[in-house]
């Protein structure tokens, strides 16, 4: 899978905004260990491309995320933090299922180290190529995310670093896929779609800006009756919550921060591939 250069515009992004309480110093101290921490992820993600199951490796980015994830919203990096609390459930799965070599670590983990050196302001360190590793037989090849097909999933989410996990596993098991940030934009874009014969499979988060997820889901349930197939993502995950989309024709909850391993197998199943 070809992999994005550190400054092309798909990997670019900004840093958030730093807290103005910060003792002089303290910040500047925060990015240098993180830089720290950027170059011993690249290491890390150069062993998985090498060795898919290197438990060490796994275990020692578990490790590593999970320190970003506490850390970098105390410094005022909200994007860097979210998108490590995606990252650091998906290396749970991994460490507990070394055996299971379907994902390419090794590629993904470069990707997060891209993304997280965006989200945090810095230079991202150079990962030294590998040769792929062969996949599965039956792993789909990449396909386009734009094209005159049907897409068989429809992302709705706002929140960049969790669509740009989303985007990169669907993408890599190569789902036909289209990708909205926005409520409003999204439901125009839903009523006009010609699904044909096909029922695309909606993952539509809560929240969103210009037009809540619960009221795209009643106006498609209004306007285009079983059309699509929902499933609400979410960072309120009682029950109360999951009842009143589940009750109100949802397929099923995804619950932030998401493990994109989970989250994919659900999808191969929701769909059907």
């Amino acid at each position: 899978m070809a992999f994005p250069e550190p400054d092309s515009p798909c990997c670019t992004m900004s840093a958030d905004p730093t807290p103005a309480e910060l003792p002089p110093g303290l910040l500047e101290e925060y990015l240098q260990s993180a830089r720290g921490q950027l170059q011993l992820l690249a290491q890390l993600a150069d062993r998985l491309a090498a060795r898919n199951d290197d438990v060490e490796a796994l275990e020692a980015l578990r490790r590593e995320v999970h320190k970003i994830h506490g850390s970098a919203g105390s410094y005022g990096f909200w994007s860097a933090s979210r998108l490590a609390a995606g990252m650091e459930e998906t290396a749970k799965d991994w460490a507990a299922r070394p055996g299971d070599t379907e994902a390419d670590r090794g590629s993904l983990a470069r990707w997060f180290v891209l993304r997280l050196a965006g989200a945090l302001g810095l230079e991202a360190p150079i990962s030294t190529p590998a040769a792929p590793q062969p996949g599965p037989a039956s792993m789909p090849a990449d396909r386009p995310r734009a094209g005159p097909e049907t897409p068989e999933v429809i992302l709705v989410e706002d929140d960049p670093a969790l669509a740009e996990l989303l985007s990169y596993g669907l993408q890599s098991r190569g789902y036909r896929f289209r990708l909205f940030r926005n409520g409003r934009e999204a439901l125009d874009a839903l009523l006009a779609l010609d699904s044909g014969e096909a029922h695309p499979l909606l993952l539509l988060d809560v929240d969103l800006p210009a037009l809540d997820g619960y009221s795209i889901f009643d106006t498609l349930q209004r306007e285009r009756p079983g059309t699509f197939r929902v499933v609400f993502t979410t960072v309120h995950g009682n029950e109360a919550e999951q009842l009143r989309g589940l009750e109100a024709g949802a397929l099923d909850y995804l619950v932030k921060p998401i493990s994109l391993r989970v989250a994919l197998e659900k999808i191969r199943r929701w769909v059907g591939r």
